[in-house]
């Protein structure tokens, strides 16, 4: 296969959709029970440094970003079947400047990105522990163990040029199960998550019509919680996942992703229905890529009911 000059510079973000928004995730209190109809729109913005992960199928080494990624996402809870439950989309946008060196050349390359990315949508339903509850007996309420299942998907909505061997998009549906424990004890609260992301096949990866595929990633967190109050609260994060083969033409590539990240979070109510969140993560362990530095700011408004407040 041959790579033209014009393509080294679209090498390096390969896989920065994939890696950056789904295994690598840090979410804590992602099962927390809310009334019915609930409501949150938050902006949300990161500034991430460091190695990333490139698929093995493209020739780059020593691949570095250094890059924003601004997010605007929806929040909406419901009852289903009695349970809480929820969906949230999100849309996310990536600037930055990344920089690899090709295998087949001595020189490094690189690139500046700016563009959508694949969208997520999350759908959660409270197994055990929490009903679908109205505001008066929302209040009444106590949480002790909960037990929830969510499916995230993210269609294939980012930018995507069959011409080009890497784009912000990555052209399949990415689709993750996931099952969720959460456990109240006073002040603390410990959850804890286990998924599988699996990914449909990419069938014009690269020019020629080259046919991408990945076995499955699967994904692990843990979150230890201290809440002061309600939307007050600080937890220590870490994560861990694994797999992720490719597979170009046929061809199966040896490499395995292996890597975790720890972290921290601060969520502090602000004024009226406001709130905002910190997060601080970086690679705890890598085998490729995943070594960077993360800084997240979120900035959320939330509303009860069907009309905005």
């Amino acid at each position: 296969m041959k790579f033209g000059a014009c393509n080294y510079t679209a090498l390096l973000a390969v896989m920065i959709a994939g890696s950056f928004t789904q295994a690598q995730d840090l979410a804590p209190r992602a099962y927390v029970i809310t009334p019915v109809d609930s409501n949150a729109l938050t902006w949300s913005y990161s500034f991430n440094d460091g190695s990333v992960s490139t698929d093995p199928v493209v020739p780059v080494i020593d691949g570095h970003a250094h890059f924003h990624m601004p997010s605007l996402s929806y929040f909406h809870s419901f009852g289903l079947l009695g349970r809480t439950s929820s969906i949230t989309v999100a849309l996310p946008y990536i600037i930055g400047d990344f920089r690899g060196k090709p295998l087949i050349s001595a020189l490094p390359s690189q690139a500046h990105k700016s563009g959508l990315t694949d969208a997520r949508i999350r759908f959660s339903m409270n197994l055990k522990g929490g009903p679908a509850m109205t505001t008066e007996e929302y209040s009444q309420w106590s949480e002790d163990r909960l037990l929830g299942f969510s499916l995230t998907v993210a269609p294939p909505t980012g930018q995507y040029d069959p011409a080009r061997l890497a784009n912000l998009g990555l052209n399949r549906w990415s689709i993750k199960p996931e099952i969720g424990y959460s456990r109240h004890l006073s002040y603390w609260i410990l959850d804890a998550y286990g998924g599988v992301w699996f990914y449909t096949a990419n069938n014009q990866s690269y020019p020629g019509n080259h046919i991408l595929t990945q076995q499955p990633v699967y994904a692990g967190e843990v979150h230890l919680s201290y809440a002061l109050k309600p939307r007050l609260w600080f937890s220590f994060d870490g994560n861990f996942w694994a797999g992720g083969r490719s597979t170009n033409n046929g061809v199966k590539f040896a490499t395995i992703l292996t890597d975790s990240r720890a972290g921290v979070t601060v969520s502090i109510p602000l004024k009226g229905h406001w709130s905002t969140k910190v997060s601080y993560s970086l690679g705890a362990y890598s085998t490729i890529g995943g070594d960077f530095q993360r800084v997240s700011l979120a900035l959320q408004y939330g509303w009860i009911g069907t009309r905005w407040r």
